[in-house]
């Protein structure tokens, strides 16, 4: 019987030879077999797929041998070659088989075959009925919107079968969905995981030992309840809960871009803590932020709402131009208010019509209108005026309370930094031995022949400066005349000094107490060989002022329009300056040197010229080692500690108070509460406010502020309900009341969904920023719908 087995051994060969040619077959003939376990959706799964690969050829402007793909009607009607689909068969429709390659012709794309993933996608959905979403506006071939756009209607409570497990209307909602799925309830968590979970998320922190243990022995009805209500009440719960919606305000104290300098924006900061602490309805708490300042008789703390769209960037770059940040800050608030209410990506409609959701350019910038009528400073020439975009306010009650703490410890702190004690004095005795010991040794040159270019009257002091008075010429160049016999010298010093006589009793001429040196030029001649003179090549120079920056190397630079300033615009920068000058190698003649020096001001405002002036040389190797070290603490450290007088004790005294690391920790302190006590004092906030006459908005071509095209007025997305008829003109405020109106399909499911995510880590809606047409479906739609009714109703 060997030969039988070895026969059907043979017919089984042969017929799995069969079976697998007739599996190539079918693959061949009908392409991969569809892998999708789920409904597809023609706007988030198909659409993409024909907007990338197909409509080049067969859109609109496009239509290769007649056939379009933009269209359902089109695709029905086909073009030479008939219809490009067969809605309910797959296999046949046309466009599956030319994807796949078993259609006459080229095989489509042309630019190469699509993944399987989109092929299988293709043929489900041509299998249930090719359902397609015609149009801009969202709706499909018989009218149906997508679900994100039509109205919550609040569902009837689910069915469940362990009724006694459920404590609340949500719990049918997730009961249900587990009972579908044959799934059990996860059991009760204990008491003490209970209290920490509720107190983290309604606080952000962790309950105290003693809140735990009080919790778990209290065995009353009710008991968890009464804990919600403690953290409901708690101050940490503003605090907490203020935090997701700061982020959603892309709340900043400071204002981005380069300079990213302090603004104030902590009252809004403030006001969005305390109307989340004091359970403001969401309604009032939108309105209030988007457009407070316009409603009756608008309180301080209203216009301080609108702080939210004042949190956009502001660019103090000198140069930038001012409309085109404004602009952007506009951008920013359309954008902002599609992201945190509608839950849409809505930016790409400014520079064309959405390709995905049903929002139109022109519906984009009809938004942009209603913000377009905001007064706004960001122009960084432009000074501030403080009642046109900014609130002044006196100080809150709230605050008020911490005054009187506050201005008591100011007090002690300036106290504390003026008091002597053991450890500072033996720290500033060990500070001066060292810096006396460390000084570089100068040398001061003193004039010979001294005049001015300009017209102004120079007059030798008896500390061997020359003094300016006289004509103020607008632009201004000292020549001194100086000789010395040292040798191997390695910089030259310029002094800065103050005098009585000079305006704020500065060291400047200028009416504002500012210099500016536009040029520092010697020359150098032997005095055994006068009029063989060279000038100087200077490699290196620094400043007291500036030690870090370039400032006083533009003085070397030849340009007239740069050099170094002294900065004497501020009251506590009029004060003694120094210079060093470092030549390329050291100067100085056998038998003594002759320096001409010459001190130009030609800078682009005339006028800034110095007012008092010293010169000195040094032989040291490391001459700028402390520049820092003003000069008039330089000459106190000079003399014997047991022969200084008064003055000069108090001199160095107060500059090593500036100084002393033992200090540092209060002298911060000090700062930071005289600036919260100038807060306190008189608070301001960035608030919105509107312009008298209104702005004219157009549609920017292809997004370019600089190419204005359309004029339009303010709307909303026709998607949407329509604004009320009533609210003429419509400003931000009629946008407020229409985004919080019973009426929006979005706000409430956003909201919810929102909340949702920030409380059980998973929204409801796996794209919580986008509920359009690309966005996820719902997990629980009934839930969400549920969610979002309940809170228009509360």
């Amino acid at each position: 019987m060997r030969w039988t087995r070895v026969l059907r051994f043979r017919i089984w060969i042969f017929l799995l030879f069969l079976s697998v040619l007739s599996t190539v077959a079918l693959m061949s003939a009908s392409g991969p077999s569809p892998s999708v376990d789920r409904d597809v959706d023609f706007a988030r799964d198909i659409r993409p797929i024909l907007e990338t690969s197909c409509n080049q050829c067969h859109g609109v402007d496009q239509s290769m041998n007649g056939l379009r793909l933009d269209t359902r009607e089109a695709a029905l009607k086909g073009g030479q070659s008939g219809p490009a689909i067969l809605p309910g068969d797959g296999s046949s429709s046309l466009l599956y088989r030319k994807i796949v390659g078993d259609a006459p012709g080229s095989p489509m794309p042309l630019t190469g075959t699509l993944p399987a993933d989109q092929i299988d996608m293709i043929r489900a959905w041509l299998d249930q009925g090719a359902p397609w979403t015609e149009a801009i506006d969202g709706t499909g071939a018989t009218g149906e919107k997508h679900w994100a756009y039509i109205k919550p209607v609040r569902p009837p409570l689910p069915k469940v079968k362990n009724l006694g497990w459920v404590r609340n209307t949500i719990d049918r909602f997730v009961l249900e969905r587990l009972e579908r799925e044959g799934l059990e309830p996860s059991p009760e968590a204990s008491r003490e995981t209970l209290i920490r979970r509720v107190t983290l998320d309604l606080i952000g922190l962790p309950p105290t030992p003693e809140e735990v243990d009080a919790f778990v022995e209290d065995r009353r009805p009710l008991a968890y309840e009464r804990l919600v209500d403690r953290l409901l009440s708690s101050l940490r719960y503003g605090e907490r809960w203020a935090r997701p919606w700061l982020d959603l305000a892309r709340y900043a104290d400071t204002n981005g871009y380069i300079h990213d300098r302090r603004r104030n924006m902590w009252l809004y900061r403030d006001w969005v803590i305390k109307a989340i602490g004091s359970d403001m309805p969401f309604d009032q708490f939108t309105i209030e932020q988007i457009a407070g300042d316009l409603l009756p008789d608008a309180t301080p703390e209203q216009k301080i709402a609108t702080g939210f769209h004042r949190n956009t960037m502001i660019n103090t770059e000198g140069g930038t131009d001012p409309e085109e940040y404004r602009v952007a800050a506009i951008l920013d608030r359309v954008e902002t208010t599609g992201t945190v209410w509608l839950g849409s990506t809505i930016a790409c409609a400014q520079c064309h019509d959405h390709k995905y959701d049903p929002i139109s350019q022109e519906e984009y910038f009809r938004m942009y209108a209603f913000f377009n009528n905001t007064m706004e400073e960001n122009n960084p020439k432009t000074k501030i005026r403080p009642h046109s975009s900014s609130i002044t306010l006196p100080p809150a009650d709230y605050l008020s309370t911490h005054r009187s703490d506050i201005e008591r410890e100011i007090v002690e702190l300036k106290a504390a930094l003026k008091r002597s004690t053991p450890d500072l004095e033996e720290a500033q005795k060990k500070w001066e031995t060292r810096t006396a010991r460390d000084m570089v040794s100068w040398s001061s040159l003193d004039p010979v022949t001294y005049f001015s270019l300009g017209g102004a009257e120079l007059t030798l002091q008896e500390d061997g400066s020359l003094l300016a008075s006289g004509p103020k010429p607008g632009r201004e160049t000292y020549v001194t005349v100086a000789e010395t016999q040292a040798e191997g010298i390695t910089a030259i010093r310029l002094e800065t000094l103050t005098d009585p006589s000079l305006p704020h009793g500065g060291s400047s001429r200028s009416s504002d107490g500012d210099f500016m040196l536009t040029g520092f030029e010697v020359v150098a001649e032997p005095v055994a060989a006068l009029g063989s003179s060279s000038p100087v090549v200077f490699t290196g120079a620094v400043a007291e002022i500036d030690p870090t920056t370039t400032g006083i190397r533009r003085s070397l630079d030849g340009d007239p329009t740069t050099g170094w300033s002294n900065s004497g615009t501020s009251h506590r920068n009029r004060v003694e300056r120094q210079a060093i000058f470092m030549p390329e190698s050291p100067l100085g003649f056998p038998g003594g040197t002759r320096f001409t020096i010459r001190l130009r001001h030609e800078g682009e405002e005339p006028g800034k010229t110095i007012g008092r002036f010293r010169f000195s040389v040094t032989r040291d190797q490391d001459p700028d080692r402390n520049v820092k070290l003003p000069t008039r603490v330089e000459r106190v450290l000079v003399v014997p500690a047991g022969q200084r007088t008064e003055t000069q004790r108090e001199v160095l005294n107060d500059y090593y108070r500036e100084t002393a690391p033992l200090l540092t920790p209060k002298k911060q302190r000090l700062s930071e509460l005289l600036a919260f006590w100038k807060q306190l004092t008189s608070p301001n906030s960035l608030v919105m406010k509107e312009l008298e006459k209104p702005r004219t908005t157009h549609i920017f071509v292809k997004g370019s502020f600089l190419n204005p095209g359309k004029e339009i007025q303010p709307g909303v997305p026709s998607v949407l309900h329509p604004l009320p008829e009533s609210e003429t003109p419509p400003n931000r405020l009629t946008l407020a009341r229409w985004l919080v109106s019973p009426e929006n399909p979005l706000v409430g499911r956003v909201t919810m969904n929102r909340l949702w995510a920030d409380h059980f880590g998973r929204p409801l809606v796996k794209t919580p920023e986008n509920l359009g047409t690309q966005g996820e479906r719902p997990t629980h739609p009934e839930l969400l719908d549920w969610l979002a009714t309940e809170l228009v109703e509360q």
